[in-house]
């Protein structure tokens, strides 16, 4: 393979469905753990250099700035859909309305968060009752990213429309560029010049603004597959609404488990700042155990729609086979690593031994959970890939706020005692393992009635 067919669009619909999958996820995948090292740098370095109070004001945070970016959720799902599709179709016209009309809406959709955000943070974080002592960070922390909000957005949903034609090696590159700038810059605003907790947050906004300009420029270079000229900029209603048919029940089920965390997150409050960062902790190294699920399900969703465009159901249902046999092998392994190395990769974010032996003990709970998620994501992939976006979103409330939220707060209310006058703190982690679980269930029988077929955008799709 010459470095020009590296960097250039995957044609999904021919060759051997799991050679082409695991091909278009290796190089996402090592950009997903890329991605998360952002998370995780900010992590390591206000826990080394700040202290545990400041690594817990960064974990409250998070699931408030996950709410917060729910719109570009569904239009990055939506666009990737779409895309797809299309590219697979080899509809140039309709694939070139798509990317114009998504580059305009995510303009939209950080004004909006941008307004949102300013005026909502605080207070949310009050309602939340944020401990006081890192109630002051978790403001400053989120600010900045909020005002840097259009460069994070335009940097996650070019590289969606990138993946979307099949090319998983530009926003590969483009994402490593960007953990390099920010690792520096996390370690100088932060180690070298004192900045704390907002040090971290703006070294991020910087160097995904930076991959996002990368990304645009790369589209630019892509005229042989479509256009992206002003007129394509125009806001079409019906691209734009089919966009938001296919997103926002993503974007509805990227909320909804966001609202979950942070219900959650009170809860997790009460039990005080040590449990507070060892939920951090957990979270983070959550965070690159469940990479390869998010990897597969995004190359699931790629191939599903390029091969419904070309009407290649047979190797849709093929490739989902074989997709999620890798998955569930990748997510086993990754599951005896955490168990076997769970007190070392602790270690690697505080010097606090109490909270090293408290976070490696409730990582043991969620392991065996990944395997279950291999099954979700890879199964939900191929739904979204194909056009039904309504059956995850079904799913993930579900499993989020009829399971795992009231699941959460019952055994903690049925475990307090004298000595746990909040109750069990395990509840967190039970609770999120028994969502999985149960999830992954629900999901494989879905899949298995086959209704997702129906969902096609291009008519005479389905079967």
């Amino acid at each position: 393979m010459t470095l020009k067919q590296l960097f250039a669009p995957s044609d999904m619909t021919v060759g051997k469905p799991w050679e082409k999958i695991v091909i278009f996820t290796v190089p996402m995948l090592i950009g997903n753990i890329a991605q998360q090292l952002y998370n995780t740098v900010d992590s390591i370095v206000v826990g080394k250099y700040v202290g545990d109070n400041a690594l817990a004001a960064v974990g409250s945070a998070s699931p408030i700035l996950n709410l917060l970016l729910v719109l570009f959720m569904g239009i990055s799902v939506g666009a990737g859909v779409m895309v797809s599709q299309y590219f697979g179709a080899k509809e140039r016209e309709e694939l070139s309305i798509t990317i114009g009309n998504c580059i305009t809406l995510t303009a939209i959709a950080s004004l909006i968060i941008m307004i949102i955000g300013a005026v909502g943070i605080r207070p949310l974080l009050e309602l939340l009752n944020t401990p006081d002592t890192i109630i002051d960070w978790c403001t400053s922390y989120l600010m900045i990213l909020i005002v840097g909000v259009i460069g994070v957005a335009y940097y996650n949903i070019l590289c969606g429309i990138l993946r979307g034609l099949g090319d998983s090696i530009s926003a590969l590159i483009y994402l490593l560029i960007a953990t390099v700038i920010n690792i520096v810059l996390d370690l100088w605003f932060v180690a070298g010049l004192g900045m704390g907790v907002a040090g971290v947050s703006l070294a991020t906004v910087i160097a995904q603004t930076v991959s996002g300009i990368l990304c645009i420029i790369k589209l630019c270079r892509m005229q042989d597959l479509f256009d992206l000229k002003f007129r394509y900029l125009k806001i079409s209603w019906s691209h734009t609404k089919t966009i938001i048919r296919l997103g926002v029940p993503s974007g509805l089920t990227q909320g909804i488990f966001s609202m979950a965390m942070i219900i959650v997150q009170s809860l997790t409050n009460s039990f005080g700042e040590l449990v507070i960062a060892a939920n951090v902790i957990i979270m983070r190294v959550d965070g690159f155990a469940m990479m390869p699920n998010f990897s597969f399900g995004t190359a699931m969703t790629t191939y599903a729609g390029q091969n419904v465009g070309a009407r290649r159901y047979d190797r849709v249902e093929k490739g989902s086979r074989q997709g999620t046999l890798i998955a569930v092998g990748t997510s086993t392994v990754i599951t005896g690593l955490i168990l076997i190395f769970g007190k070392y990769l602790m270690g690697i974010f505080t010097n606090t031994s109490e909270l090293v032996d408290l976070s490696a003990n409730m990582m043991k709970i969620l392991a065996v959970g990944y395997i279950a998620m291999a099954v979700t994501q890879c199964l939900s992939g191929v739904m979204r890939g194909a056009g039904d976006t309504m059956t995850p979103m079904w799913i993930s409330l579900i499993t989020t706020v009829v399971i795992r939220v009231p699941l959460a707060y019952g055994i903690s209310y049925f475990t307090k005692t004298p000595e746990l006058p909040n109750g069990a703190y395990q509840s967190i982690w039970i609770s999120l393992l028994s969502a999985w679980v149960i999830g992954a269930l629900i999901t494989f029988l879905c899949y298995t009635k086959g209704s997702w077929k129906k969902k096609a955008l291009l008519a005479g799709s389905a079967q």
